[in-house]
């Protein structure tokens, strides 16, 4: 569709009058899958501009009606028993709609180089279909790379906003390690922990995505104008909501629903009990989600939320990338390497050795052969012979006709 052809139909449809635009040709039972056409792209960023994310009524309608057909029907002021909509609310649903230009939503953003998806793109995540009526009516998009290639490497690192620098290292650490396995680092670019995260990626020149709670043209919180500058030119900025939309606290925890379904698998740094990042490993793990835990300090509150987490059941530990990996990786494919200490010397002694070593009484009077036989079992002369050994290594002394232990 030509910007021209666009932006005729984009009058038809806000005018209220003259003769039907293109897009009102409903079709009952027709879907999204069908194919977006230019109309229903257009249906849809109208619609993100009508109604909060996640309307699960309005998803409810798309999976069995286009976009088109109700953005008709609420022009015409037509009853709207399936959304369940009073005339009040389809009334204020007309005056918003009478101050709505797709049109000029679209070459505001695709000035900025970016871009609106609809569930019948090639680069939509189809793991959103895991949220069944709250699957976001599109996705405003600023940014590089395509993002159902990914999300479909892709780990969500979330956490407390007034962190300390505990989780701020711990972040930090996971994302850069992490980014460097071929994972992408996404989370909401927030203060504190999300921040962390998409630094650490960015760091080792890793892909990371910020999925946000406002529209992806503006920058907010200001403190991370820069960040976030910085992670729409090496990787995405995310949102369901158009440009020049600011965010506010219900929107954050809508927010958070598309991040615990877009990636693998979510990993709670640092988070209080009734921290927000909380409601992200909720969401994933009512998903199916991979949900993981980091431990923190047992006398820090802001580490109270995810050490219930882990305690409950919830969520894994995790200690590293590796172990992150291991957990949302491919099977056998990602595995953590195994941990062990290093051997002392004493356990690389042979059993009698190691039996005569710990038959000798501590302290500085020792043993004879005769006790140290007695309390071994072992003959007199192999006790000997093993004390002799265990001399050339270092672990006893001879003093006179007793043997006592050194180290």
């Amino acid at each position: 569709m030509t910007e021209r052809e666009e932006t005729q139909i984009a009058l038809d449809f806000t005018s209220g009058t003259g003769s039907a635009p293109p897009w009102r040709e409903p079709q009952r039972g027709r879907t999204a899958a069908s194919g977006a056409s230019g109309e229903e792209r257009l249906a849809r960023v109208a619609l993100t501009r009508l109604v909060e994310p996640g309307t699960a009524a309005v998803g409810r309608w798309l999976s069995s009606h286009s976009a088109v057909e109700l953005i008709d029907l609420v022009r015409t002021g037509a009853a709207l028993p399936e959304l369940t909509l009073d005339q009040r609310r389809l009334t204020v649903l007309r005056q918003r709609l009478a101050l709505t230009d797709p049109v000029a939503d679209l070459e505001r953003l695709r000035a900025i180089g970016g871009r609106f998806l609809v569930p019948t793109d090639a680069e939509w995540p189809s793991q959103l279909a895991d949220l069944a009526d709250s699957q976001p009516i599109g996705l405003w998009v600023l940014g590089t790379g395509s993002l159902r290639l990914l999300a479909l490497r892709s780990v969500a690192l979330v956490g407390a906003r007034a962190c300390t620098a505990y989780g701020a290292h711990v972040a930090t650490e996971l994302a850069a390690a992490l980014a460097e396995r071929g994972w992408v680092v996404c989370s909401g670019a927030a203060y504190g922990i999300d921040a962390a995260a998409h630094r650490g990626a960015l760091a080792v020149g890793g892909m990371t995505v910020a999925v946000l709670a406002c529209g992806v043209d503006v920058r907010y919180p200001r403190g991370n104008s820069e960040l976030i500058g910085r992670i729409a030119e090496q990787g995405q900025l995310v949102s369901e909501l158009p440009p020049g939309e600011h965010p506010n606290r219900f929107r954050f925890v809508l927010r958070n629903r598309v991040l615990a379904a877009m990636t693998r698998g979510t990993v709670v740094v640092e988070a209080a009990v009734r921290s927000g990042a909380l409601s992200t490993a909720r969401r994933a793990q009512e998903l199916n989600r991979h949900t993981m835990g980091v431990c923190g300090p047992v006398t820090s509150e802001l580490s109270a939320g995810v050490h219930a987490l882990i305690r409950g059941g919830g969520a894994t530990l995790v200690t590293d990338a590796a172990e992150v990996a291991e957990q949302i990786g491919s099977i056998g494919a990602d595995l953590a390497p195994l941990r062990s200490s290093q051997p002392r010397p004493r356990d690389l002694l042979h059993h009698a050795a190691a039996l005569v070593l710990e038959a000798i009484p501590g302290g500085p009077a020792g043993a004879p052969i005769g006790d140290l036989a007695l309390r071994t079992g072992l003959p007199a002369d192999q006790v000997r012979k093993e004390l002799y050994e265990l001399c050339s290594l270092g672990f006893v002394q001879r003093a006179g006709s007793h043997w006592r232990v050194i180290r």
